[in-house]
């Protein structure tokens, strides 16, 4: 029978819950109670829910002073409140379309706002413009270098002059003899001048043209002598 020199011996310097071998062995629980007899730890638990409440507070005060930093440097970009910056009741202001203040201010914020605008009318009118200054350049005289005496004249007299001097004769190009099965390309005119008015163009020419017709005057029949 060991003893208690013996048992002191064999558990100094050894793990209780290992074996001869190395291995773990089964801890002894003493179930004789019927209940765990040992109290959980809430050190682990009370550390963690006091470092999450001190972060959140940190995080909100940071944040607290990253808004206040960034409504001064708004307000002093902005300059000092007016009546169009500071906050109003809505349903003081009235009837808006009617109200010449707001007018006014509208029309100078569109007056400053830098291009490029945005465009209301999804550009036509802008293509309207555009091809309106083409045909003033393509169907009129006009100084292309007014120092060198260069002037540019209209495409129809142009075509007329083309077509009487004509176009000017291109060196022939040797060509080597075409291969078993290949066939000499066809150039063929094109099928329209690669221009068109838009959509927008055509419904305003043929308004104007309906609002000319209207205007003009109604000549009654004469009756023959």
């Amino acid at each position: 029978m060991p003893t208690p020199s013996d048992q002191s011996g064999n558990h100094e310097g050894k793990d209780p819950l290992r074996d001869e071998a190395g291995g773990h062995r089964p801890e002894h629980i003493d179930a004789s109670q019927g209940f765990e007899q040992s109290d959980v730890k809430i050190t682990g638990i009370l550390v963690f829910l006091v470092s999450l409440g001190i972060f959140v507070a940190v995080t909100g005060l940071v944040c607290y002073g990253i808004g206040k930093v960034l409504n001064a440097h708004m307000n002093k970009e902005d300059g000092p409140n007016s009546k169009w910056t500071k906050t109003v009741d809505v349903r003081q202001l009235g009837n808006l379309p009617s109200n010449p203040a707001l007018q006014n201010k509208i029309s100078e914020l569109t007056q400053d706002f830098p291009t490029p605008r945005v465009q209301l009318d999804d550009g036509n009118q802008d293509i309207a413009v555009l091809h309106a200054r083409e045909d003033l350049l393509l169907d009129n005289y006009t100084w292309a270098d007014q120092s060198k005496g260069k002037v540019r004249i209209p495409i129809e007299r142009a075509m007329q002059i083309l077509a009487q001097r004509g176009l000017p004769v291109a060196p022939p190009v040797e060509t080597e003899p075409l291969m078993a099965g290949d066939s000499k390309p066809q150039v063929t005119a094109p099928l329209t001048t690669g221009f068109a008015r838009t959509g927008y163009e055509q419904d305003q020419e043929q308004t104007q043209a309906a609002t000319a017709v209207r205007s003009e005057p109604l000549h009654a029949p004469t009756a023959p002598e």
